[in-house]
């Protein structure tokens, strides 16, 4: 890295998201919390369990919980179809898969630039880590507290 550019990434630190839509949203969670990303295959439903949690799937030889973040976060519902993509999220012991309809990337945001969330009580603002106005006339990328989200996830899913 050239030292102009070096001194710049230290005057201005920034953070990795993994962005991507689901519906109508726009969402980042850090990319330490993504291990990879697959293409949804088919889902085995659970009987007796929340209704964002769309079903199972294997994967590596595991079960893997695949998460409907539209219906947890009160905003609709995902539907997969043949470009529907999952990230496999993890945070301490805890791995799900989520459904993206859309991979967006990784983008590099400087910590600088990210907003606090807005104030208000539903169930999206309170998993917010922040938002980032994004350039032009793109749609603003609502960043999650991934390791928050899966908490309350599976909260909610033993309390069932």
């Amino acid at each position: 890295m050239a030292p102009d550019r070096a001194l710049a990434a230290q005057a201005r630190p920034e953070q990795e998201f993994f962005c991507f839509r689901v519906g109508d949203l726009r969402l980042g969670v850090p990319s330490e919390n993504v291990l990879e990303v697959l293409r949804a295959g088919l889902l085995t439903p659970l009987p007796r369990t929340p209704s964002f949690i769309m079903g199972v799937t294997g994967h590596r030889g595991e079960v893997l919980p695949v998460l409907d973040l539209l219906r947890f976060l009160s905003k609709g519902e995902a539907r997969i179809g043949p470009r529907t993509r999952l990230f496999v999220g993890v945070t301490g012991s805890y791995v799900a898969g989520v459904v993206a309809d859309t991979v967006l990337g990784l983008r590099r945001i400087p910590v600088a630039d990210i907003l606090p969330p807005p104030l208000g009580g539903d169930a999206a603002a309170e998993h917010l880590l922040g938002v980032v106005q994004a350039s032009g006339n793109q749609e603003a990328i609502n960043l999650l507290n991934f390791s928050k989200l899966l908490q309350t996830a599976r909260q909610r899913a033993v309390a069932r």
